[in-house]
């Protein structure tokens, strides 16, 4: 039965507040998936190796870690609302960030710029996915949320082929062909390299601060807490949100997913630039890469209307092995097919992390927030598993560290089968 404590509102209102929160999932997947351009042009730009260029992703996704508990229980005290204005004044700060990170040249500055701009994209993710999950009925929350996360890709869709066109098509030099250059030419070429980024990302940042302007303005529905059904009140009591075994094991089936997206993600162009693989030259490469969130997008929209007829657990694990099949395939053959295979990961990845978030917050009645920011700093997987899988690409080869996706699948695929039972 529904929780005294909520209020609740027409499902007009609900529709409305769906339809406002789509334009914040659309713009944090378009940030994200930037940075999948920002690291082969940081890589060459500052001639980084894999690891160090996997250092984009660990300041961006540990942010998730550092900033996503305390953030929930900010929402807590603000509200769902507060909580989003918060977090897009802070990713817009971030954005301006990058404006002296360029004009310095300064990678650790770009790093810094980066864990401010996901730190408010935690807030986002703390506030907004468990506010779509409490928006109606406890039956449709997965489908709902896969609904709501498909504007999510249509950013990471969109975000690959900006970057692309901004950052990737002003190429890189080697430092023999900038020595030869006249003092005229590296100005021109120096202002450009700048340019590439500042441009991109002082505009995020105006939208960012537009939105929040809007949502300041806009009337959200009152709605404080999750749900508590019938059968949740059959569960046992619990004094702890870390006493819910399908919310830790969900937790670390976030971290595995998560890990293994942005590896995959941040890799591509680099794979699609081998010889052995497609030879493509980064801008084209980059071009490629939106295919692969573009897939995610197409796969959230199917899997919101397959999840009506087949249970979202079977959804999730079967998605999860037919993703090894593809990694284990693309490690094997190599040349296109591999380059494909790996792109059609995106596809099946659609509908894994709001399939696991609302899995594992089902069922915490007063603790949905505090479970929501346990989940977000379960993102922190997406900077430790690059970091490993780059450092695992420096020592044995590119190709050969997909091995450290297939084992991330391999736990989502156990989650979806055993470990999402509520018990």
């Amino acid at each position: 039965m529904p929780n005294p404590g909520v209020q609740r509102e027409p499902s007009s209102s609900y529709r409305s507040a769906l339809t406002a929160l789509t334009v914040l999932f659309f713009m944090w997947g378009l940030i994200t998936s930037l940075n999948d351009i920002l690291i082969p042009h940081l890589k060459a730009l500052f001639t980084l190796n894999y690891f160090q260029a996997m250092l984009v992703q660990f300041c961006f996704f540990m942010a998730y870690f550092v900033m996503s508990f305390p953030a929930g229980y900010v929402v807590e005290k603000v509200g769902y609302k507060g909580g989003i204005i918060i977090g897009l004044l802070i990713a817009a700060a971030g954005c301006v960030l990058f404006y002296p990170a360029a004009g310095m040249s300064s990678y650790p500055l770009f790093l810094t710029a980066l864990f401010v701009m996901a730190s408010g994209i935690a807030f986002l993710q703390v506030a907004a996915n468990p506010f779509v999950t409490v928006l109606g009925s406890p039956e449709t929350a997965s489908s709902r949320l896969n609904l709501t996360q498909a504007f999510n890709s249509l950013g990471t869709t969109i975000g690959p082929l900006i970057g692309a066109f901004f950052i990737l098509a002003v190429a890189v030099q080697s430092e023999e062909t900038r020595q030869a250059m006249s003092s005229s030419e590296l100005v021109v070429y120096d202002q450009a390299q700048i340019s590439a980024v500042q441009t991109p990302y002082l505009v995020l940042a105006a939208a960012l601060g537009v939105i929040a302007i809007f949502i300041a303005l806009f009337k959200l529905p009152k709605v404080k807490g999750g749900t508590v059904d019938a059968a949740a009140n059959a569960l046992p009591v619990r004094h702890s949100v870390w006493r819910y075994p399908h919310l830790v094991l969900g937790a670390l089936a976030i971290f595995a997913y998560v890990g293994a997206e942005v590896s995959i993600g941040s890799l591509l162009v680099n794979v699609m630039g081998l010889p052995t693989i497609a030879g493509l030259a980064p801008d084209v490469a980059g071009h490629y890469l939106s295919v692969y969130w573009g897939l995610a997008m197409v796969g959230r929209f199917i899997g919101s209307a397959l999840m009506r007829r087949i249970p979202p657990t079977q959804l999730l694990a079967g998605n999860a092995l037919i993703n090894v099949a593809l990694l284990a395939l693309a490690i094997l053959i190599g040349g296109h097919l591999a380059m494909w295979a790996l792109l059609s990961i995106g596809l099946f990845n659609s509908i894994m992390f709001p399939t696991i978030f609302s899995l594992a917050v089902a069922r915490l009645g007063k603790f949905t927030s505090e479970g929501s920011g346990v989940l977000c700093m379960a993102i922190v997987g997406g900077a430790l598993v690059p970091l490993f899988q780059g450092s695992t690409a420096d020592a044995l080869g590119l190709m050969l560290s997909f091995i450290i996706p297939i084992v991330c699948y391999l736990y989502v695929a156990y989650y979806g089968f055993v470990g999402s039972r509520p018990r």
